[in-house]
C-alpha cells in the first residue's frame, strides 16, 4: 500500500464521515497534500483542524512521511 493510500485510510478512519483526496505532487510518495472535508471542523480555528488531522497521522509523520501539506474545509 501507497504512503498516499495510508494517510487517506487513516485520516477517514480517525475523522468519521470525512472526505479525502491525497495529492502526491512530486510522485515520491513522501511529500504528499490532504484535502480533507468534514462537518467536524465547523467552529474549529485553522490550527485545531490541523492538529485533528495531524492526530490521526502520528506514527506515519514519524516513520514514514518526509511533508504533510494540508487544506481542511468544512463539509
Amino acid at each position: 500500500m501507497s504512503n498516499a493510500d495510508l494517510v487517506k485510510r487513516k485520516i477517514e478512519h480517525g475523522l468519521s464521515g470525512c472526505t479525502v483526496i491525497v495529492h502526491d505532487p512530486r510522485r515520491d510518495d513522501v511529500h504528499l497534500k490532504a484535502e480533507v472535508h468534514w462537518e467536524g471542523f465547523k467552529g474549529m480555528t485553522l490550527i485545531e483542524q490541523h492538529r485533528a488531522v495531524y492526530a490521526t497521522l502520528k506514527e506515519e509523520l514519524k516513520e514514514t512521511l518526509h511533508a504533510l501539506g494540508i487544506e481542511t474545509h468544512e463539509k
